[in-house]
């Protein structure tokens, strides 16, 4: 008999160092996961080109009608998750850095008006109406103040119009950063209220 070179029940260290050299071997290293990534797409890529060639023409049309309504989908989700995020940022002061009168501004909004741009003025229909009792000593000239600060200041003297100035601030906030669109009926009752207040 023969002496075995090694022994056939190997000890707890030499497995663990016999293991650990196996390990080590090339073809156990994991591969880099953006490369799996991109062949995992080249091997679905191919397949539904393989697919494609033998299919018959009809279905591939309704494939590709399918994918574009997809992507039409998805783009819309897309710009309406854009649009969400612009208004949930919060509301946005009403005067700018513009150092304009109550009558100059009345009078860019009315010119809006009479375009059809009733977006336009909605927006200058507010501000005028802030700028207006700003310089009746009404409201504070703060040009961080939001429509919605302009409009709790002002329901405060004028109770009557706190429900018509809760509207006007929220078509203002609408229009300019929620992208709305605005109507000529909202349009003029900014205006309108603009009227009401300078007459008190």
């Amino acid at each position: 008999m023969l002496p075995l070179d090694a022994p056939l029940d190997p000890s707890g260290s030499d497995a663990r160092s016999a293991l650990r050299r196996e390990l080590l071997r090339p073809e156990y290293r994991e591969r880099d996961v953006v490369q799996q990534v991109l062949t995992w797409l080249d091997r679905v890529v191919q397949s539904g080109l393989d697919a494609a060639s033998t299919a018959p023409p009809l279905s591939t049309l309704a494939a590709m009608v399918l994918l574009v309504a997809l992507v039409a989908v998805l783009a819309w989700l897309v710009s309406q998750a854009r649009r969400t995020a612009r208004t949930a940022a919060g509301p946005r002061a009403v005067l700018t850095d513009e150092v304009v009168t109550a009558a100059q501004l009345r009078e860019r909004a009315e010119r809006a008006l009479a375009a059809g741009r009733a977006e336009e003025a909605v927006v200058e229909g507010f501000r005028c109406l802030t700028v207006r009792q700003v310089e009746r000593g009404r409201l504070a000239e703060d040009p961080g103040a939001t429509a919605h600060e302009v409009a709790t200041q002002l329901a405060a003297q004028f109770t009557a119009a706190a429900t018509p100035l809760t509207t006007a601030a929220a078509a203002f906030d609408a229009v300019l950063y929620g992208d709305r669109p605005a109507s000529t009926d909202q349009a003029r009752a900014v205006l309108d209220l603009d009227d009401e207040l300078g007459k008190c």
